[in-house]
């Protein structure tokens, strides 16, 4: 009888377990088949959305209403630009990919996105990569505004009034904001005296502020970022432009050093100080190196400063300085979401008078801080050495003995740093950050202007080989031999784009000749281009 029921019981157990396990295999199937169900639906969704014309294609937002939708094109998107967060997101967007009849590359991927119009053609996949922040948040642009409104400025009874001098603002013709103008006159003794006037954004924004506080957001940036296709600013727009910014006409704040300069170019006299201006002209390189070519008697300020920056080039490098001056590549582009942009390209010669004169007066100044904090036992983040070693070493490529970056601190934040510790001593104060902490603090925002450096390098070479690739095949461009690499394969300069490539050339051709081309080929996504010698 107890063996009938323990017999009884291992049928019933075992009858139990059999069917646990196919009502777990019956899920299996159907979570199977929903699963399939639902890759299907989406690959067609996706060959839908690629066979559509550019213009009726769903917008991006479409693809983020549903919860299965968006995780697969999320997954799809973080494998195009190569950071998928686990294994999940991996498979399913190789998954994809091959339901798609597509190979499982990053590039089918990016490729995929941009033909169903979730990516456009010209995506930036660094901007995502990196995770740059395009806009600022409500409670930034909010905090920013009040700021505006009710801001007060702390150094008032001491700033220095400079209105009476003409100021001169020099910039590339897309600045949004302006940092940084200059003055100068010849003193009865023949000397030249120099103001270089800084913008005063630390009126506005103190260490710990409500600005710094919200994720402490201008840290974070580090920097504002300059693309072809677009700026994203280190502080919200309108607090940039309409309460930091220098004005042409209008009565703004600035920090200002003065130096008086010997004969020789070195400096015999200088000051710091909390001043008022008033900006009397904005001129872009171009219109700058004009009036300096018309050698106009009412302009002679403007030669003055020139004067001044050749006085500055030839002492600098009587120190051993390198004169890095260079021709350099601009390129905006107008509307970057479109297939086929506009692209404005030019070359800029480094050499140019306005240029040259604005750099050497931006050295000038960063010299002039440089010795200020040292002399006056002032923590700085001074440039190439450790930040804990308050006096400053030599520069031996700019020839200087010392150097801090001052003049930009609308756009990078170690600039600021430098007004913060700046005008704290200014006040009678201490300063708001040891040398220890502006170590830690540089360490962050040295990593932060790298990756805005490289956004900018990729982003410029992605455009100027677009802006090839859309050039007649016939049209030749002249090239200089930089450096033979093997054989007659030869580094090379398109000196109408400013662009270096390779390619193989005649025999009898030797470094600093020039030698035609025609581009052969050039690949924009995939940092290709080839090019042939013209015989």
């Amino acid at each position: 009888m107890l063996f009938s029921l323990s017999l009884l019981l291992f049928i019933v157990v075992f009858a139990i377990i059999q069917c646990a396990e196919a009502d777990e295999l019956l899920h299996r199937k159907l979570a199977k088949e929903a699963a399939e169900k639902e890759l299907q639906e989406f690959v067609q969704l996706l060959k839908s959305a690629k066979a559509m014309p550019s213009e009726t294609k769903p917008p991006k937002s479409s693809w983020m209403v549903e919860e299965n939708i968006r995780h697969k094109i999320e997954s799809l998107e973080s494998y195009a630009i190569d950071d998928c967060k686990n294994d999940d997101q991996k498979k399913t967007a190789g998954t994809i990919l091959r339901a798609m009849g597509l190979v499982k590359t990053a590039s089918s991927a990016v490729n995929l996105l941009i033909d169903i119009g979730y990516f456009p053609v010209h995506v930036n996949l660094d901007l995502l990569k990196f995770n740059i922040p395009t806009d600022h948040s409500d409670e930034i642009i909010s905090a920013a505004e009040s700021l505006l409104s009710e801001s007060s400025d702390s150094d008032e009874i001491d700033r220095k009034d400079l209105t009476h001098l003409k100021v001169y603002a020099i910039d590339v013709d897309e600045a949004d904001e302006l940092d940084d103008a200059l003055s100068a006159t010849r003193l009865q003794d023949g000397r030249i005296k120099i103001w270089i006037h800084v913008a005063d954004p630390a009126r506005f924004v103190q260490p710990g502020s409500i600005v710094d506080r919200c994720g402490r957001e201008a840290m974070r940036r580090g920097t504002s970022i300059f693309l072809p296709t677009a700026t994203y600013p280190m502080f919200p727009e309108k607090l940039a432009m309409e309460g930091m910014s220098l004005k042409q006409g209008e009565i703004c704040n600035a920090v200002t050093a003065s130096v008086v300069l010997h004969s020789d170019g070195s400096i015999a006299e200088y000051s710091v100080d909390n001043s008022v201006i008033k900006p009397t002209y904005m001129l872009t390189y171009e219109s700058a190196s004009e009036l300096l070519h018309m050698n106009l008697e009412e302009e002679v300020e403007l030669k003055i400063l020139s004067e001044a920056a050749t006085l500055r080039l030839q002492w600098r490098q009587q120190q051993g300085a390198v004169d890095t001056a260079t021709i350099e590549t601009r390129i905006k582009v107008a509307n970057p979401e479109d297939p086929e942009p506009a692209i404005n390209l030019y070359v800029e010669n480094q050499a140019d008078p306005a240029m040259r004169l604005v750099t050497e007066m931006m050295l000038l100044c960063g010299e002039v801080i440089a010795t200020y904090g040292s002399r006056n036992n002032i923590p700085l983040p001074y440039r190439g050495q450790p930040q804990s070693n308050i006096d400053p070493i030599r520069h031996g490529i700019l020839g200087i003995p010392g150097y801090v970056q001052f003049t930009s601190p609308i756009r990078r934040y170690m600039d600021l740093l430098a007004h913060y510790q700046v005008k704290a001593y200014l006040r009678g104060e201490s300063p708001p950050f040891s040398a220890g902490q502006l170590e830690g603090m540089a360490s962050i925002l040295n990593m932060h202007s790298r990756v805005a450096k490289r956004l900018f390098s990729s982003s410029l070479r992605y455009w100027i080989l677009e802006y090839l690739r859309r050039q007649p095949k016939e049209r030749k461009y002249r090239a200089m031999i930089l450096r033979f690499i093997k054989d007659r394969t030869a580094a090379l300069l398109l000196v109408e784009v400013g662009f270096q490539a390779s390619t193989w050339v005649s025999v009898g051709a030797q470094i600093g000749d020039e030698v035609e081309v025609r581009v052969d080929e050039a690949h924009p996504r995939d940092d290709a281009l080839f090019l042939k010698e013209v015989i």
